[in-house]
Parts: structure tokens; sequence; C-alpha cells
């Protein structure tokens, strides 16, 4: 027999779930009212008065009643879930991006999963195919995609009623929302600044995974559309910088190959070899100021008095290196936060629009920076 209302929860009760969790019988009894007014409010769907609603709530959290996500969902069609897919969670930037993610979608009633590929498209696709099984509203994804013919899993997802917002990352051949920073802005403000302290002999690190050093500066931007988005437009704000100052186009100047730091050192020692030295370098992701960082170090010489430095990814411990570093400080958590805020926009209901929404990132100048040596 079902409980007496007198008997309160757990005392008489023969519809307790397999594993004594209060069940929707339970807490309609609690509160007075029909399992039917019970489960509608429970599952979030279907019309209940607010008086009866918030009878229903307060029971509910008297005796403990959590909701079943997977039958609900199965019901309504929505999980109040969104799908996360990220290089590397592990890297300080995509944390930062992750935490304005969840932020946001937690204020608004969504739980988010999340999933790491570290650049390989093959685990893309793999954690596009883990999320649509497991019934995701929606997906942000920092694609490792560069061409039409590697976002068939983009396309699957979207084909199957599955929003998608792309984060950090432009693909040309997708027409999605598409949140990014100012990368080729920032880029060339960076070398400016570098121009601005007397330099004419600017390395980049990293460029193009080109297995040789491209002869020309066309033969380079060729070498971009095997690149991923975020480092060809920060090539081409050194190379917008470099035309502003009328300095010439130098190949020797640009790392290409592997983009590790052990191989940002090699690339960085190479061209303080040169017979005509670099006096500075810009670095375009935080491994690629340590790999700088040591090359430096190894030739015997100083920053900036031997070479200056500015760097992408501001961190803390950019602001306690001695002399701190002069870099560019990306908006991490309000990327993300923008990208949940227009997926769950269409999620409830708003049309994509389709747009990149570009944020502005800010240079942090420190003492990294000095004058070109003379000669």
């Amino acid at each position: 027999m079902p409980a007496e209302r007198g008997q309160g929860p757990g005392r008489g009760a023969t519809d307790r779930g397999s594993a004594g969790r209060p069940t929707i019988s339970e807490v309609a009894a609690e509160a007075g009212v029909g399992r039917a007014t019970a489960a509608r409010t429970l599952g979030g769907y279907g019309y209940v008065s607010p008086e009866l609603r918030e009878r229903v709530l307060a029971a509910a959290r008297k005796l403990g009643y959590r909701t079943n996500a997977l039958a609900r969902s199965m019901s309504t069609g929505v999980t109040h879930t969104i799908g996360v897919i990220v290089a590397d969670i592990g890297n300080p930037f995509f944390a930062g991006v992750m935490r304005g993610i969840s932020d946001t979608s937690r204020a608004r009633g969504f739980d988010t999963l999340v999933l790491s590929t570290y650049e390989a498209l093959e685990e893309e696709v793999a954690a596009t195919d883990v999320l649509i099984d497991k019934r995701v509203d929606g997906m942000i994804i920092s694609s490792a995609a560069v061409d039409r013919g590697e976002v068939a899993h983009i396309r699957a997802a979207i084909d199957r009623g599955v929003p998608v917002v792309l984060v950090d990352r432009a693909v040309a051949a997708l027409d999605l929302d598409t949140v990014v920073i100012d990368n080729r802005d920032a880029a060339r403000e960076a070398v400016e600044t570098l121009v601005e302290a007397g330099h004419r002999r600017i390395g980049f690190v990293w460029g193009p995974p080109a297995a040789e050093q491209p002869a020309t500066r066309r033969g380079l931007l060729a070498r971009t559309s095997r690149n991923l988005w975020t480092d060809g437009e920060r090539l081409r704000g050194y190379l917008d910088a470099l035309d502003d100052a009328r300095i010439p186009f130098d190949p020797e100047l640009v790392m290409v190959g592997e983009k590790s730091e052990r191989h940002a050192a090699q690339e960085v020692a190479r061209m303080l070899a040169l017979p005509d030295r670099i006096t500075a370098v810009f670095c375009t992701e935080a491994e690629a100021v340590i790999g700088a960082l040591r090359a430096i170090r190894a030739a015997g010489l100083s920053y900036p008095r031997d070479v200056s430095i500015i760097g992408f990814d501001d961190s803390a411990w950019a602001a306690v290196m001695e002399p701190p570093l002069t870099m560019i400080e990306q908006p991490v958590h309000e990327l993300g936060a923008t990208a949940a805020r227009v997926l769950l926009d269409v999620l409830e209901g708003a049309e994509p629009r389709r747009e990149m929404h570009t944020l502005r990132s800010r240079l942090i100048v420190r003492s990294s920076v000095g004058p070109a040596p003379a000669g």
C-alpha cells in the first residue's frame, strides 16, 4: 500500500525506488496534488499553476527528490546540457575559456560536458559522436578542422538538430556563429611596439607546420591554408606591421615545422646565429615564449638588453619573471561566456546570427622590450 500522508517520508512507503530514493508518488502525496501534476512540474513540461508548482518543488526539496534526467530528456527531448570540445583542457587558455562557458551555462540552468582532442581531428570526430550519443542540446567547439573536407562531423551534428558555435578558431567552410579575439590586430600591435623600439630584425615564433622554409612571402602564406585559423591571423598581423614600417620580409625569421617548446628553442637559436641576427622575437603561444627564453639564455644573451620579446597568452608567471614579460592578454573568460550566451540564446529560441563575434585583446606592457642593440 502507498504510504499515508501522516506517516511522513520513509515510514511505511512501499513505492520507494530500488535505492531508497523518494518517488514522484511520494512527492505528490507530500504536496497534496495528483501524480500527473507532480510529474509535469518535476519533468519541466506542460502547464502547472504557480501555486501548485511551488508546493511540488517544496515537497521535492523536503523529501530530497532528484529528477531522473535521462527519463526527462526522453519525454521532453531536452537535457539542459551543452557539450564542449577543446584542444586541451589542461592548457590555461582553454581552462579559462571553459570557466567562462560553465559559469554562464550554470547561471542559465544548463550543465556542461567537456572533451579534449589534443588538436587531433579524429579525436574531435569521436568526441562529437560521444556528445550526440549523450543527447546534448548544443555544442561549443574549438575545431582543428581547416578545410571543407574536414567538417562532415560538425555538419552531421547540425543536421541532427544540435546547434554548434565555434570558439577561438574560425573555419571558413562553416557558416556558423564564431567567437574569437582580434588575433591579427593583436599581432600587428605587438610587432609595431617592437618596431617603435627600433627593431627591424624581428623573429616570428611559431608559424606554419611546413617541412621546409618557404622562400617567399606568398609561399609562406600558402602554407597557412593548412594551419589553424588563429596561427594564420597572427602571421598576417606580423606581416602587416612589417609592411607598415617598410621592413623587407625575410623568410629566415619565421619559424616553421613542429609546434613545440623544443622546436621553438631550436628555431630561435638558429635566428640568433644568423649573420644579421634577430634583435627581437614575437611569440604566438606560451610554449613558444618559453622556448625562446631558453634559446636566448643558451646563447649567453639576456632580454631585453640583447633581445626583446613579446608573447601571447598573458599569465601569472609572465608577470613574475625578471624582468617581467610584455604579453598579449586574451579575454579568455569572456570568450567562453560569449560563446555560451550565443549558443544558449539559440537553444532558447533565438535565430542563429551566423557571424563572427570578435573580442578585443590587450597588450600588457612590462619590461621585456628595450631598444635595438647598436650595430
